[in-house]
């Protein structure tokens, strides 16, 4: 975070002083981070009092203090240094359930507010002194996005974006807050629970360039149906500038409804998409020749207005060409050389966890952990990749638990799943506490009512060679069949990711 007194900080916030005078309070600067996790923070920085589902902020001030914090910014006064601003009631729908689900009295939702104001200035005057930020959005594949955009950016200059899928009402200032005076790019994820989440978000950090991935099914239970989804992921393209001030709204060509996004924006517009036997490929950064290898890893031509080159992903799946052609598009409007970008593309590695994350264990089961999230659209990639590295030779498994938030579809979207599992040849599914998924593939198919139940089975039936898929919502936490597969292989195991956003 940029330097800033605490009495800065105060007037930014609309917050009063607490067991601190105006005049050291003026004296006083935070330099360090910002941080809610008092383990966390260091000298110089400031700690965030928020209530949580063990313990509350409030009753850690104390000890974020004596780790270094210069100042709380809390809801009451702690007994140390803070900036204390009133607890506001919350308003329907303002997306904050799975953020401040035990913000009884208001107090969690008064310092988002004010972290949020403080993020929005620094944002501001950082702008004015040359940063660009990148917000990524789309209903899947925005945090391996984000990872490669952050990626081709590295070596243009320094990069800040979030980690994991850290991407909703605490993670998206937490984020902006880590961007200093050295920073040039900051790159962000943007989710929504509902409408006018992205717009506010981008009320925080307006971006220059904007990224709209896809409109698919995840929250189709909040938004009620897929052109409610648009409209949300909308609001990204319509905050961004002009193109006269350098807006640029980069959007995905094969997805019509992402591509009908261009005449709710004044940005320029610059396409992706993926050329095919159905698509003869008219988009700016373009993919042609798609292949993949044995490993389930794309390769492509990659086609745009600086030139054409070749790019082979180590990331596995052919969803993962999408992502690459928008990261490569924000990267050439930033003046990334071509040639070195493709060579970023093709050595990057997964960054964020349990994201087609690919392990083999001793006995030559291949593990294909991606279990962070899951709606139709990513199921549909996972069992692709699936099938692509099991080929004609090897089992392929499919461990599917439930995709949450789908609405009234949700049971038809399961069925939809298992008939494609079937149809694309996957040899076996096991459905975790899902048994809708039986319905489309068939009897052949096993439904287990958990975690442990899985495992037996597979532990049961696995054999040398086999690959095994692992795939649900964060809720069904199937990073614990993985866990039960690979550790003591000498595999890394899965402890639980503590950066969980919306999606």
């Amino acid at each position: 975070m940029i330097d800033l007194t605490v009495a800065q900080i105060a007037e930014i916030v609309g917050g009063t002083l607490g067991d601190i005078s105006p005049e050291d309070a003026a004296q006083c600067r935070v330099s360090g981070t910002v941080e809610f996790d008092s383990r966390a923070v260091g000298p110089g920085g400031l700690f965030l009092a928020l209530p949580g589902a063990r313990s509350d902020g409030h009753d850690h001030a104390a000890s974020a203090v004596a780790a270094g914090a210069v100042a709380v910014l809390a809801a009451r006064p702690v007994g140390v240094p803070a900036i204390v601003v009133a607890p506001q009631p919350r308003p329907a729908g303002d997306g904050l359930a799975g953020v401040l689900e035990h913000d009884a009295d208001g107090s969690g939702a008064a310092v988002l507010a004010a972290l949020a104001k403080l993020a929005k200035a620094v944002a501001a005057e950082l702008v004015a002194g040359g940063l660009t930020i990148i917000g990524i959005t789309g209903s899947s594949g925005k945090t391996s996005t984000k990872d490669l955009v952050a990626a081709v950016l590295d070596p243009l200059g320094e990069v800040v974006a979030p980690p994991g899928s850290f991407n909703n009402e605490l993670g998206h200032p937490w984020t902006v807050l880590r961007a200093d005076r050295l920073t040039q790019h900051l790159v962000l994820e943007l989710a929504a629970r509902g409408l006018g989440h992205i717009a506010a978000q981008c009320a925080v950090a307006q971006p220059r360039i904007g990224v709209v991935l896809n409109v698919g099914s995840a929250h189709l239970g909040e938004f009620g149906s897929p052109e409610a989804v648009a409209v949300a992921k909308g609001e990204l393209v319509e905050a961004l500038p002009p193109a006269v001030r350098g807006g640029v709204a980069v959007l995905n060509a094969d997805d019509g409804r992402v591509a009908a996004m261009a005449s709710r924006t004044s940005a320029r517009v610059v396409t992706f998409g993926v050329a095919g036997e159905d698509r003869p490929g008219t988009a700016d950064v373009l993919a042609a020749d798609v292949w993949l290898d044995d490993a389930g890893r794309a390769g492509f031509r990659l086609v745009t207005p600086a030139g054409e080159t070749d790019v082979g992903l180590r990331l596995v799946g052919a969803h993962q060409v999408g992502n690459a052609l928008a990261a490569a598009a924000v990267g050439l409007e930033l003046g990334a050389d071509l040639e070195q970008l493709a060579d970023v593309l093709s050595a990057a590695r997964p960054t964020s966890r349990w994201r087609m994350e690919v392990s083999e264990r001793p006995d030559g089961v291949t593990v294909i952990n991606d279990a962070y999230n899951a709606n139709p659209e990513s199921m549909r990639a996972g069992l692709e990749a699936l099938v692509a590295i099991s080929g004609a030779d090897r089992r392929g498994w499919a461990v599917l638990g439930a995709m949450g938030e789908l609405g009234d579809t949700a049971e038809a979207a399961h069925v939809g799943v298992g008939r494609l599992a079937a149809r694309l040849g996957v040899r076996h599914l096991v459905a975790v506490g899902a048994p809708d998924y039986r319905a489309g593939y068939g009897e052949e198919s096993m439904v287990v009512p958990d975690v442990a139940a899985a495992l037996e089975v597979l532990h049961e039936r696995l054999r040398p060679g086999d690959v095994v898929l692992v795939k649900a919502s964060r809720a069904a936490g199937l990073e614990r069949v993985v866990a039960g597969l690979t550790v003591g292989t000498g595999q890394p195991g899965t402890p639980a990711e503590s950066t969980e956003g919306a999606r």
